[in-house]
């Protein structure tokens, strides 16, 4: 599991994934996540602007990224 370190409270669930190498666009991750392939914290997200923070996971296509403060 891939650690993604935030300086700020939370971070976009778009943004995140890019910041931990899942996606290489922002367009990418709005149509994974809109697809359904986004998981965070175990349940499937289709909201691309919801904030993530400290301790929370994001898994997408066999990779899961920890967010921490």
């Amino acid at each position: 599991m891939k650690t993604v370190k935030i300086k700020d409270d939370y971070i976009k669930l778009g943004q995140a994934m890019k910041l931990g190498g899942m996606v290489s666009s922002g367009v990418e991750a709005k149509m994974v996540i809109q697809d359904g392939q986004v998981k965070v914290n175990g349940e499937v997200t289709l909201q691309r602007g919801k904030k993530i923070s400290d301790g929370d996971t994001v898994a997408y296509d066999g990779e899961t990224i920890r967010i921490e403060k």
